[in-house]
C-alpha cells in the first residue's frame, strides 16, 4: 500500500495539547520591549505587546488555501528571477563599494538612506514625512534592490546556518481574523519550512543580519543615519494569503519590496494617545481599525514608510508570492524616554541639594487633596499646585541633562551592530595585522605603533566617552554580536594621567567628564589626560592624527593608548602595520 505523504503543517496539528510549543522570542527591532531596565533606581515598564501569540490547543487546518499548482507554477516561474536576484548583485555591491570609499561615516549613511528612498530628498523627508504621515515610493524598477536579499539567500541560510524556531524564525498565519503562530521546537530546517509554506504559512525571519552579511553591512551604515539602532524583519508570504493581523508598531517601518507584489492597507491611528506609541499594539478586528488612509500593491523595487502608531496590513494576491525586508529604527528613543532617566535623576539630585524639596507637606493636605477632594472650591487646593508648580521650576535646575543623554548613548552603542569593515579597514585594523603562524614558528610580530603612527577612529559613533561621576569608562560598539544583546555592553576604564597642582577644591561635569578644579585664579588645573586624548580621537575624526600629537604626558603614554584603541580595534592606521 502506498504511504500518504503528511505535510509538516498537518503533523503539527497532530502534535498532543501537551507539548506547547516555545514561548515567542522578539526580533531585534522590539527585543527591548522583552528588557526590564532600572535607571536612577526607577523600573522602566515592562512592555507586553506579543500576548497569547503561543497556543497549546489543535490548530485547525485553513479552509481555503491557493491550490497547489498555482503556488508551483508560481515558484517556478520565480526561480530565475530569484537565481537573478541572488546571483547578480553587481548594483548593490558597487553602491556599497563606492560607500566604502567615502571618508565620513555620517556621509556614508546619509548617502545609503538616500538611496533607500529615492528620489525623495532626505531633508524633505525628515522636515515632511518623518513620523508624520506614511509615504509610497512606487519605482516599476524590479531591480532597484537587487541584492539586499531573496528567496534563494533564505533557502541558503536555512541549509547553512543554524535557524531556530521563535529565535531567528517564526512560522504564521491568519485566517478569518484569527492570526495564529505554529512554531515547532527546535532547528528550522528546509525540509519542514518549505512544507509550512506550501500549506500556506507566512515565513518571518527575525534577524536577517545575523546570517546576511550584505543586511548586516547596510544595516550597520543606517545605525548612523538615525542615532538608534537599525534593525530588521524577513517576510516571505505565499500566494493568496496573509500571515499577520492589522496592528501597529513602536518603530519607523521603512517596507522594502524584494520578490513578487503585496497588497498593503494602511490605517490612521485611531485616537490621539495612539499616535507615535510608547509600546505596540494588539492584534486588531477588522471592524475596529476603519477605512485605510492608503491601499496600494507594492511590486519589486517599490518602498512603503510608515511612522509608528500607523495601522497596516498586507496581503498577498492570488498570482504572486511576496518577499519583503521591514527596516525599523527609532524604538524607545523619544524625548519622553530621554526625561524618563532626567527626571529621577533631577529628584534625586534636588532632594539633596536643596531644601525646598525637604519641606514637609501640609498637615491637613489628606483632607483638601486627592481625588475626593478635586471637585472642592477651596484655596487650600490651588496653593498647594501654586508650591507643586513652584518647585517643577526649580527641578529643571538640577536635572543632569548630559549624564541622562550619555545613558541613552551606552544603550544605543549596545544596541548597535558592530562595523562591517571594507577590505581597506580590514588591512589597517588589528584584524588585519600580519602576526602568523608559519612553517613552524610565529612571524612578523614586530610591527609597533609609534608616535609616527597615523591612527582614527573607525567609525564615528563606534566609542563614547562617558563618565559616572565616580570613573569615566569608554564605551565601543566593534566587539557587539550581530546577534541583538548576545554580548555584554563592552567598555573599559580610562585611568588617568594627572598633572598635580595646588589641593583641590570643587569639581565638575563638563561634556560628561568628571572635571577636578583648583582653586580660582590657578591655572594649574587637575586634568585628565588620557580622555583628552580620546576626546581628541573622537573629534579629529574623519581626519586621521599622529599618535605623537595625543595630548597625553609621555611618548610612552601615546603608544600605549594608541596600542590599547587598536587592540580593541577601535581605532586602525592609515596604512597597514
Amino acid at each position: 500500500m502506498e504511504r500518504k505523504h503528511m505535510s509538516a503543517f498537518a503533523l503539527y496539528q497532530t502534535l498532543s495539547t501537551d507539548v506547547s510549543p516555545p514561548a515567542k522570542k522578539p526580533s531585534l527591532q522590539v527585543a527591548t520591549k522583552k528588557k526590564k531596565k532600572k535607571e536612577n533606581g526607577v523600573a522602566a515598564k515592562e512592555v507586553n505587546t506579543l500576548k497569547a501569540q503561543m497556543k497549546s490547543e489543535r490548530k485547525k487546518v485553513r479552509k481555503k488555501l491557493p491550490k497547489a499548482a498555482q503556488r508551483e507554477a508560481s515558484l517556478k516561474g520565480n526561480t530565475e528571477k530569484e537565481e537573478c536576484v541572488n546571483g547578480n548583485a553587481e548594483a548593490l555591491d558597487a553602491l556599497l563599494a563606492d560607500l566604502a570609499k567615502v571618508n565620513n561615516s555620517r556621509d556614508r549613511a546619509s548617502k545609503l538612506f538616500q538611496w533607500l528612498i529615492h528620489p525623495i530628498p532626505v531633508k524633505a523627508f525628515f522636515r515632511e514625512t518623518w513620523e508624520k504621515k506614511p509615504i509610497l515610493v512606487q519605482r516599476k524598477n524590479p531591480d532597484y534592490y537587487k541584492g539586499l536579499f531573496s528567496t534563494a539567500e533564505f533557502d541558503r541560510i536555512l541549509r547553512e546556518e543554524d535557524v531556530q524556531y521563535g529565535v531567528n524564525l517564526d512560522v504564521t498565519s491568519y485566517t478569518n481574523g484569527k492570526r495564529e503562530t505554529h512554531n515547532p521546537p527546535g532547528r528550522a530546517l528546509p525540509f519542514t519550512v518549505w512544507d509550512f509554506y506550501e500549506s500556506g504559512c507566512s515565513l518571518r525571519m527575525l534577524n536577517p543580519q545575523a546570517f546576511s552579511s550584505t543586511v548586516w553591512n547596510v544595516l550597520s551604515i543606517l545605525q548612523e543615519q538615525f542615532g538608534s539602532m537599525a534593525g530588521a524583519n524577513i517576510y516571505l508570504t505565499p500566494p493568496g494569503t496573509q500571515g499577520f493581523a492589522p496592528h501597529y508598531d513602536d518603530i519607523e517601518a521603512f517596507v522594502v519590496q524584494l520578490e513578487g507584489k503585496k497588497h498593503w492597507r494602511v490605517y490612521n491611528p485611531r485616537t490621539d494617545d495612539e499616535v507615535l506609541p510608547v509600546h505596540s499594539s494588539p492584534n486588531f478586528d477588522q471592524a475596529d481599525i476603519g477605512r485605510p488612509i492608503l491601499e496600494v500593491v507594492l511590486e519589486a523595487g517599490d518602498l512603503l514608510y510608515f511612522p509608528r502608531g500607523f495601522i497596516h496590513q498586507g496581503d498577498c494576491l492570488p498570482d504572486a508570492h511576496s518577499l519583503h525586508i521591514t527596516i525599523s529604527s527609532y524604538q524607545k528613543n523619544s524625548w519622553g524616554d530621554l526625561l524618563q532617566k532626567v527626571v529621577p535623576a533631577a529628584l534625586e539630585i534636588a532632594v539633596e541639594e536643596d531644601v525646598e524639596f525637604r519641606k514637609g507637606l501640609p498637615l491637613d493636605y489628606l483632607t483638601y487633596m486627592g481625588v475626593q477632594n478635586s471637585d472642592k472650591d477651596d484655596p487650600r487646593r490651588t496653593q498647594f499646585f501654586s508650591q507643586i508648580d513652584k518647585l517643577m521650576t526649580k527641578l529643571k535646575n538640577y536635572a543632569p541633562v548630559d549624564a541622562a543623554v550619555d545613558q541613552k548613548a551606552r544603550d544605543f552603542i549596545h544596541d548597535c551592530l558592530p562595523p562591517m569593515l571594507t577590505p581597506e579597514e580590514l588591512a589597517s585594523s588589528v584584524q588585519g595585522a600580519p602576526a602568523r603562524w608559519e612553517c613552524g614558528q610565529v612571524i612578523d610580530v614586530g610591527a609597533r605603533i609609534s608616535t609616527q603612527t597615523r591612527v582614527r577612529i573607525l567609525r564615528a559613533g563606534c566609542a563614547r566617552l562617558c563618565s559616572d561621576g565616580e570613573a569615566v569608562h569608554l564605551y565601543y560598539t566593534t566587539d557587539n554580536s550581530r546577534v541583538y544583546h548576545k554580548e555584554e555592553l563592552k567598555s573599559f576604564e580610562i585611568k588617568p594621567e594627572v598633572s598635580i597642582g595646588r589641593a583641590v577644591q570643587s569639581s565638575c561635569f563638563v561634556h560628561g567628564v568628571l572635571m577636578m578644579l583648583s582653586p580660582p585664579n590657578d591655572h594649574n588645573c587637575f586634568f585628565f589626560q588620557h580622555t583628552d586624548a580620546i576626546e581628541f580621537l573622537i573629534h579629529s575624526y574623519p581626519k586621521f592624527v599622529t599618535v605623537g600629537s595625543f595630548p597625553c604626558g609621555s611618548e610612552d603614554d601615546r603608544v600605549n593608548l594608541a596600542e590599547l584603541l587598536f587592540e580593541r580595534e577601535i581605532i586602525h592606521t592609515a596604512e597597514p602595520l
